[in-house]
């Protein structure tokens, strides 16, 4: 328990909200935030605690006297931020919600990070663990912060955590079981380079001990080096070889942890082989912790899926359309792509994440079925210039589309029967809408009013 503290708390988001109710009980708290107190959200202002013991400061401000024992900064913004450095001295100790979480959780934690896939793998792992126990929660980067779920846990507790680059990147203790899906390379307007958001991710298996697990994607020599870090077991999942925890054979998942035992993939609900390794990973994880075979069998069969993550809306007139605007990528736009083997338009741009869109223009040139690309947004032109380097593209490309009512008609416009459409953006969504969410329900909205 952290107590008697004089501490900051830099940025008013989810995190910094929840970060505040937890100390503030037994602390004196200043929240600082660089915008204006008007652009606050007030959802975010009316979930603080009432108390005396916080204080604001907006718009940069600062007081004039300030020695704080904490600065707890959260995840948007770095640990060597001008904001965060400005407000620390010598013995200032600076600490993240998730650090403090790990150091106070009296249960069990299981981890999940990679470049995608964290949310359904640990949504999957949650479902399938809260089978066989009610004592199971599921937060960090998707849903509720850890510290929200502090004050109910106990020793008997398990705690699902999806962990974010930002998360990891100055976390100082591992968890229990460490899971690593595909690591590939993502928020380089964040991270100096791939090699630190690499370093960041491998924080997840670094402080592992003996007793400790690490399962792990070896498709991807990324996430295999994170996984080496680990004191603890190592069990490795695998769509393309043999591995000691789980692998695809032909219509069947085996898996080697406990006996060898074999799930049939006709039986999975959401497409796409990398959906196959995030349920390779939630398989090997439970049972790790001897979850029953028909438990995970159950969840197998009736998991359809996360919202905004390749998530069907809707079949019009024998026209599937798929909504993916969770991907921000373009190896998930490639993923995406290799789900579906019917004739496919693929909706892709968006704001720039600095990507490195080669790899995807050779996906994109040699699909024999897709036939139609809708670029939009900001990096409509790299993508485009990409693809002309890579090859001849035997489809067409559709760009200048205004918004998303003229998106999903004109992708409409270019179906027939049996076609499928997937909004697979594989770029952030700052410069035509707010975020990945408010992209995805425009698209959905937009295809319910087909008539």
């Amino acid at each position: 328990m952290i107590k008697g503290k004089n501490i900051a708390i830099v940025g008013l988001g989810k995190e910094g909200i929840a970060a505040a109710n937890y100390l503030s009980t037994n602390n004196r708290i200043t929240i600082f935030d660089i915008a204006p107190e008007e652009k606050i959200d007030k959802v975010f202002l009316n979930q603080l605690k009432k108390t005396e013991n916080i204080e604001f400061f907006f718009k940069g401000t600062k007081p004039k006297a300030q020695n704080y024992d904490l600065v707890v900064r959260t995840p948007g913004l770095r640990f060597d931020s001008k904001q965060v450095e400005s407000l620390s001295s010598e013995k200032t100790i600076i600490t993240t919600g998730t650090n403090i979480f790990f150091e106070q959780c009296p249960g069990l934690i299981i981890g999940v990070t990679g470049t995608k896939g964290k949310g359904t793998t640990a949504t999957l792992i949650y479902e399938m663990l809260k089978l066989k126990s009610p004592n199971v929660c599921i937060g960090g980067n998707i849903g509720t912060p850890a510290l929200d779920l502090l004050p109910g846990l106990n020793k008997e507790s398990v705690v699902v955590l999806e962990l974010s680059s930002f998360q990891l990147i100055d976390l100082r203790k591992s968890p229990h079981i460490a899971v690593v899906l595909m690591t590939t390379s993502e928020h380089l307007d964040w991270h100096t380079n791939v090699d630190e958001y690499v370093k960041a991710k491998a924080n997840i298996t670094k402080y592992q001990e003996k007793q400790d697990f690490t399962v792990v994607n070896a498709d991807f020599p990324n996430s295999v080096n994170i996984g080496k870090q680990s004191h603890g077991k190592i069990y490795s999942f695998s769509t393309q070889s043999k591995a000691n925890g789980a692998y695809l054979l032909k219509d069947k998942i085996i898996t080697n942890i406990s006996r060898e035992k074999f799930f049939k993939t006709s039986e999975i609900r959401i497409p796409g082989i990398h959906n196959f390794q995030n349920i390779m990973a939630a398989i090997c994880t439970a049972q790790i912790l001897n979850v029953n075979e028909n438990d995970i069998i159950q969840v197998i069969k009736t998991f359809k899926g996360l919202k905004h993550r390749l998530q069907l809306v809707k079949e019009i007139k024998g026209v599937s359309f798929y909504n993916d605007s969770f991907s921000t990528t373009p190896e998930t736009v490639i993923a995406a792509v290799k789900s579906f083997q019917r004739q496919k338009i693929l909706i892709l741009g968006g704001s720039s994440k600095h990507s490195d869109f080669r790899a995807l223009a050779q996906a994109v040139v040699s699909d024999k079925n897709l036939k139609c690309i809708i670029l939009i947004g900001e990096e409509s032109k790299r993508i485009s210039d990409a693809i002309e380097k890579a090859g001849k593209f035997r489809g067409k490309v559709v760009d200048g589309l205004k918004n998303m009512e003229q998106i999903v008609s004109k992708a409409y416009a270019e179906a027939k029967a049996g076609d499928i459409i997937i909004l697979s953006p594989g770029c952030a969504s700052f410069d035509m809408f707010t975020n990945y969410q408010d992209r995805g329900e425009q698209f959905m909205q937009q295809v319910n009013k087909i008539k």
